[in-house]
């Protein structure tokens, strides 16, 4: 028997990935995120490689897991993709205590970020 076929959230035109659990803020993430919105693969897999930014290794990961699928799933054309879309989400926060003077405490927070790929297929006459 089984659940039904869930509709297909993008375009046909369109490969997503998403990194869940990445070690930093989404703040942070979101600042190597915009860096490569709106390149084409190429540009981006250039630019996050030299990145300064620690998180640009799990970014430039992730972008090419995005490429994979586009490439194996959905057979696009690997040569005309750009970044469509580049955004961090909130993930988890551990939280963590400090001990500090007088027998008080400190919050420390952990947090950890998702971050979501979307490429898309440019058109012909766009490339």
């Amino acid at each position: 028997m089984g659940k039904q076929a869930r509709q297909r959230s993008l375009a046909d035109n369109e490969a997503k990935a998403v990194a869940h659990g990445l070690k930093t803020s989404p703040r942070k993430l979101n600042l190597v995120a915009e860096s490569i919105r709106g390149l084409t693969v190429n540009a981006a897999l250039n630019a996050l490689a030299f990145s300064r930014k620690k998180m640009a290794v799990d970014v430039r990961k992730a972008l090419q897991s995005a490429i994979a699928n586009a490439e194996n799933n959905h057979q696009l054309d690997v040569d005309r993709l750009v970044v469509a879309e580049a955004y961090a989400g909130k993930g988890l926060v551990m939280r963590r205590f400090h001990a500090r003077a007088r027998g008080r405490g400190a919050g420390i927070r952990k947090p950890f970020s998702n971050l979501y790929l979307v490429v898309r297929e440019r058109a012909e006459e766009q490339a």
